[in-house]
């Protein structure tokens, strides 16, 4: 089966189209590489192409691919500057996301895995967070990802394309041997920006430390890469099989504080990494975790790696490579 993956050049898709050629399918990835990177799928079919701006060859593309599935990754996914810029993230992340849906209607594609976000919860009510819980976005980052949602249960009303939304937290973390991992322009990611502190000698500032936490700083679920990309190529099985649209959270199912990873990364790579608290970002939420029961039921899906190898993977791939795929 053929596979199209768009924004599989980016961090998480460079793991997903590896964890799709294990299971044995063919991958297309799209990317107008504005973040993604050449080098993290080298040996896999990469087509530059944006969503937003080249409809006509998207849809040329499917017709000449005649693809099977579509994991959607493509997106503009920092909260901070979606406070600062919405607008941009409401064209770019609603837009492709439209294109590509209308193009996979009218060349009959009908099974599609969606990256969304725990970001469509919002403040949540009650932890764990559990799939049904109330949404309400804090930034415009997660308002578009649940607008997305609420695209395509429209779409399965209208024509049956079938989806399935993967919420996930934060992830994080290497391939095992330091090959792929972390490189995002502009990086706001606590691990990777913390590990670089820490290796270059640097203050690593933490936004707030006056949160109703235990120490005061933000609780946050971690998944390892690896971990999510595995979610992924599950929910795309259970599509073929026939399995109806539905969402899920996928996480470590408990929270570390930002003061519990700093100390983590000290356990892990022996490296003091030196904080400072600034003022909080707006948008940020105290605490959010996942209730990953619903994932592990229904879709067989389980966590491989717990927070010491997250870290100990993206330490792996900072340390060997500390300008990233320039290095």
């Amino acid at each position: 089966m053929k596979i199209l993956v768009t924004g599989g050049a980016g961090y998480i898709g460079s793991f997903i189209v590896r964890e799709l050629k294990k299971e044995g399918y063919n991958t297309v990835i799209v990317d107008n590489l504005s973040s993604g990177h050449k080098q993290a799928v080298t040996g896999f079919k990469l087509i530059k192409l944006d969503l937003v701006n080249d409809k006509e060859k998207l849809n040329d593309l499917f017709k000449k691919e005649k693809f099977d599935g579509v994991i959607h990754m493509a997106s503009y996914i920092q909260m901070g500057e979606s406070f600062e810029k919405p607008l941009k993230y409401f064209h770019n992340n609603l837009v492709s996301s439209i294109n590509l849906f209308d193009v996979m209607r009218e060349n009959g594609v009908n099974n599609l895995v969606f990256s969304s976000s725990a970001g469509v919860y919002g403040n949540p009510k009650r932890l764990p967070i559990k799939e049904d819980d109330n949404k309400n976005p804090e930034n415009p980052y997660g308002e578009t990802k649940l607008m997305i949602e609420r695209v395509l249960y429209w779409c399965d009303k209208a024509w049956g394309l079938k989806s399935i939304s993967i919420r996930y937290f934060n992830a994080a973390g290497g391939a095992l041997d330091g090959s792929i991992g972390e490189d995002h322009p502009n990086e706001s990611h606590l691990i990777p920006l913390a590990i670089t502190a820490a290796i270059k000698g640097k203050m690593f500032k933490i936004f707030g430390n006056d949160y109703d936490t235990p120490d005061g700083t933000c609780i946050r679920d971690y998944i390892h890469v690896i971990d999510l990309a595995k979610s992924h190529t599950l929910a795309l099985k259970n599509l073929m099989k026939g399995r109806e649209s539905n969402y899920y959270n996928a996480g470590l199912g408990k929270g570390y504080s930002n003061l519990e990873i700093i100390r983590m990364i000290k356990k892990v790579t022996g490296l003091n990494c030196k904080v400072s608290f600034i003022k909080r970002r707006p948008g940020d939420t105290a605490v959010l975790y996942a209730s990953n029961q619903k994932i592990k039921i229904e879709l067989g899906w389980k966590s491989k790696y717990a927070l010491e190898e997250i870290i100990e993977s993206a330490y792996l791939w900072h340390k060997n490579n500390p300008k990233g795929y320039k290095s």
